[in-house]
């Protein structure tokens, strides 16, 4: 199951930890104007920026959160929403019908808004390290971004994110068939207990990204289940602060600067 609105991400906040946020519309490079929210360090010396690719809820408090997290480490970070066709870019409900709009989502619009987020990104401050990070449905896309060829991701994250097969809501390809088209490198984060994702869907991938010769590390947590990254999963907080540093790490090799923060 995916974050609910009242989950959080298991990350403290930092102290001193500087930073600017907003929300606002985002135009999709189809005109489509799309949700979003941006937070940047606040000294300006970001020398990363990653896009954030939430579940199939879309937009909510978690991902704003993250977003402020990942500025305080000193990453630029912008969210953004997939429903603004069939939804609008209005706040909802804790009882958004998300399932019925997910259902209508199409892969040249999802497309379309990322290309926006990475470009917008890109633009902000060129010459940076690009990333993706998403979770769930996003954590598909985020691999699927990883295709992208301008701007180009350094690296693209996916917390347990399906990689192989159809999808069961949408049209969204299998990262796994397109592991050939893929640049920068990968690291998937999954739970051993999320049955959504079972270990020979994991292998799938990752032997399709050594016959691509992606760089990647695909990460398994023994016991824990979907959606595990947190605050409120306490039995899980040992894996959700390994998750964490895995992710900063693959960020801060891959950063002109080293690791951010």
């Amino acid at each position: 199951m995916c974050f609910d609105p009242h989950d959080r991400p298991p990350i403290p906040p930092m102290a001193g930890g500087a930073h600017d946020h907003r929300s606002f519309e985002l135009a999709s490079t189809d005109g489509t104007p799309v949700r979003a929210f941006e937070a940047l360090a606040g000294d300006g010396s970001s020398r990363a920026a990653i896009l954030i690719l939430p579940d199939a809820r879309g937009l909510h408090a978690y991902y704003e959160e993250l977003a402020l997290r990942f500025a305080e480490s000193g990453v630029d970070a912008l969210a953004i929403d997939y429903f603004a066709r069939t939804a609008g870019t209005g706040d909802r409900p804790d009882d958004f019908p998300y399932a019925e709009h997910l259902r209508q989502t199409r892969w040249q619009h999802l497309s379309a808004d990322i290309s926006a987020g990475a470009a917008r990104l890109d633009e902000t401050a060129p010459g940076r390290a690009l990333f993706s990070i998403g979770f769930c449905f996003g954590g598909r896309l985020a691999f699927l971004a990883a295709t992208w060829r301008r701007p180009r991701f350094a690296g693209s994250i996916g917390f347990y994110g399906v990689p192989v097969g159809p999808h069961r809501f949408g049209d969204t390809p299998a990262p796994a068939d397109l592991a050939a088209d893929m640049h920068g490198a990968i690291l998937g984060l999954f739970g051993g207990a999320d049955q959504s994702i079972p270990e020979s869907s994991v292998a799938q991938f990752d032997r399709a990204l050594a016959d691509a010769r992606v760089p990647h590390e695909l990460h398994t947590y023994p016991g824990a289940p979907h959606s595990f990254f947190d605050r409120k999963a306490t039995e899980f907080a040992a894996e959700s602060a390994d998750a964490w540093r895995r992710v900063q790490a693959f960020i801060g090799e891959r950063s002109p600067a080293g690791t951010p923060g």
